[in-house]
């Protein structure tokens, strides 16, 4: 049975909000397109530190580039409750290693699901660390992400690190079409691949393919 994440959000805000709570939010950032929406959004409810940690990024200057635009994002905006950031260890080796042997597969596949989960695992691990509330990714606004998959591993490590994960479909709403305009707005570096080695490839290939 498909879950509908958005509506089960939206009944823990309003419990919240009935309650007069602010909790503290752990929340994995692929991004700063994606995570503009996401921290507009959120940030009305939670205390929020953002975590970019993504080891898949590669090369290097394009994970410089896309860390530097997060912070940029983060000093342009206010914000109801504070948003802080935390910048995660750079262990490129990481992904390589989890990546070894699935190097052909399609994205979208098994590769990708191996990799929200090293993601995630280290974000449930420094939102136990941190004592954290909740934790969550901004991942599933991207239309090309499977939401379920990323609440599935979410529902796992939760139950592993005992903090609870925030359930998540931030492309309702309008939130994917939101990121946009809110990047036309701030400026926004918007990259045309995922931020891997091999999601890069396909997108060369499809743009030979055009020409």
């Amino acid at each position: 049975m498909n879950v509908n994440y958005q509506k089960v959000l939206d009944k823990i805000l309003e419990k919240l909000q009935a309650e007069q709570k602010v909790p503290r939010l752990f929340l994995h950032s692929c991004c700063a397109p994606c995570s503009s929406y996401v921290l507009e959004y959120l940030s009305e409810y939670f205390e929020i530190t953002l975590f970019y940690y993504n080891p898949n990024i590669s090369p290097e200057e394009e994970y410089k580039k896309r860390v530097e635009e997060q912070r940029r994002y983060i000093e342009a905006r206010k914000f109801v409750h504070p948003v802080t950031f935390i910048e995660g260890n750079y262990c490129p080796e990481k992904f390589f290693k989890m990546a070894r042997g699935m190097e052909e597969v399609p994205e979208g596949g098994e590769r990708c699901f191996a990799c929200y989960r090293l993601r995630l695992e280290e974000t449930a691990r420094m939102a136990y660390e941190g004592g954290y509330d909740y934790f969550t990714t901004t991942l599933t606004i991207s239309p090309l992400k499977n939401a379920e998959k990323l609440n599935e591993i979410g529902r796992e490590l939760a139950e592993i690190y005992k903090v609870p994960v925030l359930p998540s479909d931030f492309k309702k709403k309008n939130g994917y079409q939101r990121s946009v305009q809110l990047s036309r707005e701030y400026g926004l570096y918007r990259q045309d691949y995922c931020g891997c080695v091999f999601s890069k490839r396909e997108m060369e290939r499809r743009r030979e393919l055009r020409i």
